[in-house]
């Protein structure tokens, strides 16, 4: 298995690469704000999942990375809300972006509880 292979990793993926497509029609003067900071969450996540796996054989180093993952993916939720508000996304994109995001989490949070599943060991 790579961590390639990892449903985390193709879920978080997945959104990721639907944030970068929505950023697309967000207004110039968000580039260096909103925009810029909800891909480099959303990408931070499929990025410190496959750290996390790396590191796996190190138990403290798999479950600090995969915290980071967790939060990174919370930040996403956050700036998703501030989208939404500032009326860049419709209701029903939000809802479905963010059930998304939150299926990451449970799964990130599963890899954490159940690390011996992914070649790491309980601290």
């Amino acid at each position: 298995m790579t961590f390639q292979d990892l449903l985390a990793y193709k879920k978080s993926f997945a959104l990721a690469m639907k944030i970068f497509e929505m950023t697309k029609s967000f207004p110039k003067e968000e580039t260096y704000s909103l925009t810029d900071q909800i891909r480099r969450s959303s990408r931070s996540v499929p990025v410190t999942i496959a750290e996390a796996y790396r590191k796996r054989i190190y138990p403290k180093n798999y479950y600090s990375k995969l915290t980071d993952s967790d939060a990174e993916n919370s930040e996403t939720q956050v700036w998703l809300a501030f989208a939404f508000s500032c009326q860049y996304i419709s209701e029903k994109f939000f809802d479905e972006l963010t059930s998304e995001s939150q299926e990451v989490g449970r799964l990130i949070n599963y890899m954490i509880l159940n690390p011996e599943k992914f070649g790491s060991k309980k601290e």
